[in-house]
């Protein structure tokens, strides 16, 4: 009997082992079927096409003269004209082309910096802080996002054109810089992001509320600042409205006007137009190459507690 239990302890003792399951994958209770994980790669491939085959036509494109235009299948290469349509665009821009891209992003990178700045220490504050009218602040930031800013542009040219500052760059940079949307980003994250008990024992330390921004909560909200950032970034680099009331200096223009002067002509040649084109978002695609890390960190926040 003895000797049974001995065995049956030993056999016991002697289990397979498991195999480790896959950390990366979900578990079996919310694990997709594989008809729900064949329309998801499906979506992701439409998605995927509908984004990128427009750049790819652009970059056809511009290698093309007026008559390859027209006359040759769009989605391949049917010459090589990529130098003339560069001359062609140096030409009929006077040699202002690249200015026009520094200018864009000179609008775009001081707007930028100056808006995130701002909506970060406002949604701080209105997260974090307690004064009479904070309800009131709120509903305003939310109705600001609600209003086109579009309509915006006529009353803005009114009130620069008062102070003088029209066919300035501050007449792009200050406009650009005034983010609704960047405040309620800065205000949700400041929620999720900042522990109120840390800024209660740096306060008990010592620090004033200026030093405790600076030094603390900047680097917690870190990603959300490149979310901002980018947000106000393309905004601004994109608008057109706005550079069309506002600048009538031919060295003040940024790249989408340049560009828009040069489609209005009678007879524009397409394919310098479409180099400029492709020539002109090559900075939005390196900025979110550059920043496509932080950025996903930034939407990510706030999305789980804790």
């Amino acid at each position: 009997m003895t000797t049974t239990r001995l065995i049956t302890t030993e056999a016991s003792t002697r289990r397979r082992p498991r195999r480790p399951r896959d950390v990366d994958a979900p578990p079996p209770s919310i694990a997709p079927t594989p008809l729900a994980r064949a329309f998801g790669i499906i979506a992701l491939v439409v998605a995927t096409l509908y984004f990128l085959v427009p750049v790819y036509w652009l970059i056809v494109a511009s290698t093309k003269n007026n008559t390859d235009l027209t006359s040759t299948f769009g989605f391949w290469f049917a010459g090589w004209n990529l130098d003339t349509n560069y001359d062609s665009l140096m030409s009929w821009t006077q040699g202002l082309f690249w200015r026009w891209v520094g200018n864009s992003m000179l609008y775009s990178v001081s707007a930028g910096v100056i808006g995130t700045l701002f909506a970060v220490m406002a949604g701080y504050a209105i997260a974090k802080f307690a004064f009479p009218g904070k309800r009131i602040a709120v509903g305003v930031i939310m109705a600001g996002l609600l209003l086109p800013v579009a309509l915006l542009t006529v009353p803005l040219y009114i009130e620069f054109q008062s102070l003088g500052l029209t066919n300035t760059v501050w007449a792009i940079i200050i406009p650009s810089a005034v983010s609704p949307f960047g405040v309620f980003l800065g205000m949700v994250y400041a929620q999720s992001s900042v522990p109120t008990e840390l800024l209660e024992a740096a306060r008990i330390d010592g620090a004033g509320e200026a030093r405790i921004f600076f030094t603390i909560v900047m680097r917690l909200l870190g990603p959300a600042m490149v979310t901002i950032f980018l947000f106000i970034f393309v905004a601004t680099w994109n608008n057109f409205l706005l550079p069309l009331m506002m600048i009538s200096s031919q060295d003040l223009k940024p790249v989408t006007l340049g560009l828009y002067g040069m489609v209005s002509y009678f007879a524009p040649d397409k394919g310098a137009v479409m180099l400029g084109a492709l020539l002109g978002v090559i900075p939005l695609v390196l900025l979110f190459f550059a920043l496509q890390k932080y950025w996903r960190s930034g939407l990510a926040a706030g999305a789980v507690k804790g």
